[in-house]
């Protein structure tokens, strides 16, 4: 078994060597690779990253085309049997990557999220703003309605799922619609989506943080287009 871990990054300069190190200090179980896509930084990111070129897979984008076109640059180049997604910055810890891993081991799971609401500290967390935390729930609410699914927190990052799920689902984001994408289409082919509980250390616009309320309206669109389309 082996676990691919696609790193998106987008001027992270602050933060990218410490999450490599997390990420490498933790011990899966089983064989790991490394993918980074830089989204063409403009601080000091792709300098940090070529120090890193005979250790990892890394892809430079030519052009910001966003979260969701670097994912899908990421899965192209994958060769593991699962894949999860980790976000450049420090919001999320990769040893809570372990309780993904073992819920994979039982049977018939093919697709688990990490859920922040899950967690005991969830309401203690520092939040990035609490129109942030109410979009995340709003969006899993309008998730559970459209497609008939018990899922708690659908904008997480930490989703992962079976790297042989990936042709089928034809991934069309640029984005940060890759999480309602992807959410849509495993739930319409009826693929149960589990969650486990995972720590969130989340940080404010001006600490780095990129996503806005115009990624949430696209994020209910994106919801509706594929609960709809044919």
């Amino acid at each position: 078994m082996k676990l691919s871990i696609i790193i998106p990054v987008f001027n992270e300069e602050n933060t990218i060597s410490q999450i490599l190190e997390k990420v490498e200090s933790v011990d899966f179980g089983m064989e790991k690779e490394i993918i980074i896509i830089d989204d063409f930084s403009l601080d000091g990111t792709r300098g940090i990253l070529k120090q890193y070129e005979e250790k990892y897979k890394i892809i430079y984008h030519e052009k910001n085309y966003g979260k969701g076109m670097a994912l899908r640059s990421g899965f192209e180049h994958l060769s593991g049997d699962w894949v999860v997604v980790q976000d450049a910055d420090l919001e999320y810890d990769p040893n809570d990557l372990k309780n993904l891993l073992e819920k994979i081991k039982e049977p018939d799971v093919w697709v688990v999220y990490g859920s922040r609401r899950l967690h005991h500290n969830y309401l203690e967390a520092r939040k990035s703003g609490h129109l942030f935390a109410l979009g995340g729930i709003f969006l899993s609410w309008l998730t559970n309605l459209l497609y008939g699914t018990e899922i708690t927190d659908e904008p997480t990052c930490y989703k992962m799922f079976k790297a042989d799920l990936l042709p089928s689902l034809d991934l069309k984001c640029e984005r940060f619609e890759f999480c309602p994408e992807l959410t849509a289409k495993i739930a319409k082919r009826g693929i149960k989506i589990h969650e486990v509980p995972i720590s969130y250390y989340p940080r404010h616009k001006d600490e780095g943080k990129k996503i806005n309320w115009k990624d949430a309206v696209e994020a209910v669109y994106t919801l509706l287009k594929y609960r709809f389309k044919k």
